[in-house]
């Protein structure tokens, strides 16, 4: 280990965090040239071309140039994961048949029953529909 002062492990780790760094921005790139639904075919095309002949000139240019809808795409699409998600717990959580879900379901028809919005038949045949 003489022979490699610390000084050296130190650019050396630099170097090699910059070019991890420089794949994963590369990476990025790549999969947001795919997701962007403004592009047509040819423009992708080109993209990914100018990406892969000069990797680090296109990369750059691309976060200049498309940097800003980039974010933009990054976080509609985190919003719609989210959505998803959501949407996916609301559905299963409705179709297990938990306590609060049919709980719920007979308080809002006891209300619609008190306020006169549905008759006591209506209230009866939607109870016995929902503890079914």
């Amino acid at each position: 280990m003489d022979d490699y002062p610390a000084l050296n492990l130190f650019w050396t780790m630099l170097w090699f965090f910059l070019w991890i760094m420089w794949l994963f921005l590369l990476f990025k790139v790549i999969t947001d040239i795919f997701r962007d639904h403004s592009l047509n075919g040819w423009g992708k095309a080109g993209w990914l071309i100018f990406c892969i002949v000069l990797p680090f000139l296109g990369v750059l240019v691309y976060v200049i140039a498309r940097g800003k809808s980039m974010g933009q795409r990054d976080v509609k699409q985190a919003k719609e994961s989210e959505a998803a998600f959501q949407e996916y717990i609301r559905k299963t959580a409705g179709t297990q048949g938990g306590g609060g879900s049919a709980t719920d379901e007979l308080a809002r028809l006891a209300d619609l029953k008190e306020k006169g919005a549905i008759t006591a038949e209506e209230f009866e045949k939607a109870k016995a529909k929902v503890l079914s």
